[in-house]
């Protein structure tokens, strides 16, 4: 069976969380999603571990279940140098041992839910590999709290310890990621790393497992590539949406080439901001090949589907209006990732017309995309072409994007190979 699975979130005991992020809002917004598994984030927490076992029934030791949503025990910890690690458990036991071991280097982690512990990335990994706890990186590339903010190589970071994954984030894709040699035999994990259950942010970044069971063993055993379980999609936002994918000010977000922020010494000449490396201008100084793995799994850049619909009726995110359109959507055709993957365009104009246009605009890699970047999301438009269009006239409608704009992996309709 297919399984998307989000597998790092947190919970309303995170800072700067929302409070809505409670078992039963994240089970029934996975649902509308379209999401098999999540994962608990946070279940370090001794709180959180309460709602998840009082609000879930337990299907095996590292698996939960609530309305048909399976969840996994998982938690991101900080290490001495503020990088972010990601933590899949096999059981709750597992969960508990690993508390009582990081309680003496930790003075949150009874009360914080993504715990401070003053080890490093090298002991936490070797203390995971002990306890048979997955874990990777996690936002390995983000300039505030990742990997390569504060090291140069896997090697650097973790030593001999072993580490089973790679988490993306929302600023990269498994081609940037790639430039990189040593990664190459490691499993990319694209997840959203959500703090609201709201379905523009959970899901907005998953991983579809082939797997006999949502289970915590079969994701073991998929993201470890064993017994003929694997990962065969990532899917995830258009790495030039996050944050900070471009070098920029993080005070007025003004583009600079790495080389004019080294020549201003990082300190933005028009505010006076703080000028943060952007990811792929990273990943540029860290890649050492061209070549890609045969067997890594295809990248789906994604929109959420609100923030199409915000973008085509020039409305907030979060505003009702867009909540209307986006729930007519869910109600005709069950989840939202069926409304951006898997649902012909056609069905989707007997919702909403103009929203459909835009759907296949996605789908097909013609939407203009401006870069995000210094902290500010990237932002989604509408050529003016598609616009005017009829829906039956979409596949003759010629556009030139910018060159920057131009999408460089295949479209979802070539993906899927069906005509939508």
């Amino acid at each position: 069976m297919l399984v998307d699975a989000d597998l790092h979130i947190h919970s309303r005991y995170s800072k700067a969380v929302s409070k809505n992020m409670t078992i039963p809002n994240l089970a029934e917004n996975a649902r509308f999603k379209g999401l098999s598994a999540v994962g608990s984030g946070d279940i370090l927490n001794p709180k959180w571990e309460e709602e998840l076992l009082r609000y879930a029934r337990k299907v095996d030791g590292g698996t939960y279940e609530r309305n048909g949503i399976r969840f996994l025990l998982t938690t991101e910890v900080e290490d001495e140098r503020r990088v972010h690690h990601v933590l899949i458990f096999p059981d709750i036991g597992i969960v508990h041992e690993m508390r009582e071991r990081l309680e003496e280097y930790s003075r949150d982690i009874e009360t914080e839910g993504r715990p401070r512990v003053n080890l490093s990335a090298a002991e936490i990994a070797d203390l995971a590999n002990d306890l048979d706890v997955l874990i990777g990186p996690a936002h390995a590339f983000t300039p505030w709290t990742s990997l390569y903010k504060e090291y140069d190589s896997l090697k650097e970071a973790y030593g001999d310890a072993k580490i089973d994954f790679l988490e993306l984030g929302l600023s990269a894709d498994s081609e940037m990621a790639d430039m990189i040699r040593a990664h190459h035999r490691l499993t990319y994990l694209s997840n959203s790393d959500a703090h609201s259950p709201m379905p523009h942010r959970l899901g907005r970044e998953f991983n579809r497992f082939e797997v006999e069971e949502a289970t915590f063993e079969e994701i073991r055993k998929a993201i470890l590539r064993r017994g003929g379980r694997r990962i065969v999609l990532n899917a995830g936002l258009d790495p030039r949406l996050g944050k900070y994918h471009l070098t920029a000010c993080s005070r007025c977000y003004t583009r600079y080439s790495l080389e004019e922020a080294k020549t201003y010494h990082w300190k933005c000449p028009k505010c006076g901001g703080r000028i943060k490396k952007g990811v792929r201008d990273r990943i540029l100084e860290l890649a050492d090949t061209e070549e890609r793995p045969k067997d890594r799994p295809p990248y789906l850049r994604l929109a959420p589907l609100a923030e199409i619909i915000a973008m085509v009726i020039d409305k907030g995110v979060g505003t009702k209006s867009v909540r209307l359109i986006w729930e007519r959507f869910l109600r005709e055709f069950g989840s939202e990732i069926r409304v951006l993957v898997d649902v012909p365009v056609r069905e989707l104009a007997a919702v909403h017309g103009e929203v459909a246009k835009a759907v296949w605009a996605y789908r097909n890699g013609k939407l203009i995309v401006i870069p995000g970047g210094g902290g500010k999301y990237g932002e989604i438009k509408l050529p003016e072409e598609i616009r005017k269009a009829e829906v039956d006239e979409l596949e003759s409608v010629e556009i030139e994007l910018p060159e920057e704009e131009k999408p460089r992996q295949r479209s979802i309709t070539e993906f899927l190979g069906v005509a939508h």
